[in-house]
């Protein structure tokens, strides 16, 4: 009964799909218009994913917006894998170090940095919004390691809130772990050294954003030796990365999170 009685409502709203879950096809939710999310909640759609980027210096080869361009690519692959499963708009202004003095990537041209009460009360204002909407299971998916104790005070709070009762925020530190240390381990079992792997801009970093989004490397840049001061804010050396490399990196990040998610679901 509940599932005729959601087709029913998306039929009346002139959307019901021939195939699929949404009118579309579509996961992100900024790509919809609000009678097709509203359909696609109706039919069971009640888990969004909030990707969670960051804005910050790559060294000379990488672009300031890796993060945001990469976390959206992999939530919108875990939402495709999920099924019934919707990714909200990447948030792409997180605490990066402190702005006077600047201390971390703030020292480098392009980072913003903002500071985490304002991150927080910002997760916490969107988490309410869509919950409002109906879509009860939140998950953040942090692409930073920077902030990840952030995401994790800010599920604790929801879950404490009474008002908060009906709906859940989940911080996914699966994901995170997924692509660094998980990932990075890969990498040394396939024969990378840990130095070149590194944590930042390196190996691993650059391989993840070339399978991903290979336009927002400069390959031009590790074809040949690095020049004095590329490497500065880099931890690792990124010339040996490749697409395939991270391909597998990408792999398994989606079926971490994946899993991770369906845990978590299957608990409620």
């Amino acid at each position: 009964m509940r599932r005729l009685a959601a087709w029913i409502a998306a039929l009346a709203l002139g959307l019901a799909a021939p195939c699929g879950w949404t009118a579309t096809g579509e996961v992100s939710l900024e790509a919809m218009t609000s009678p097709e999310l509203h359909a696609a909640i109706m039919a069971g759609a009640t888990t969004v994913l909030l990707p969670i980027g960051g804005t910050e210096q790559n060294g000379a080869h990488m672009v300031l917006g890796k993060h945001n361009l990469r976390v959206k690519l992999l939530a919108e692959r875990i939402a495709q894998a999920l099924g019934q499963t919707v990714v909200a708009p990447v948030l792409a202004y997180v605490p990066d170090g402190a702005v006077r003095p600047p201390t971390g990537h703030m020292r480098y041209a392009g980072t913003l940095s903002v500071p985490e009460r304002a991150f927080e009360a910002m997760l916490e204002g969107a988490a309410a919004s869509l919950a409002q909407h109906g879509l009860r299971e939140i998950v953040l998916l942090g692409d930073h390691g920077g902030y990840q104790a952030s995401l994790e005070r800010v599920a604790q709070r929801w879950a404490r809130d009474p008002a908060r009762r009906g709906s859940r925020v989940h911080a996914l530190p699966e994901y995170y772990r997924a692509a660094q240390p998980g990932f990075a381990r890969w990498l040394q079992a396939q024969g990378h050294a840990a130095a070149a792997i590194g944590e930042h801009a390196g190996l691993s970093d650059t391989a993840l954003t070339l399978a991903l989004a290979p336009q927002a490397v400069r390959q031009s840049m590790l074809a040949r030796p690095a020049q004095p001061g590329e490497l500065d804010g880099v931890t690792g050396d990124p010339r040996q990365a490749t697409a395939a490399l991270g391909q597998a990196g990408v792999e398994q990040i989606v079926a971490a999170s994946v899993a991770a998610i369906r845990a978590r679901l299957a608990g409620r």
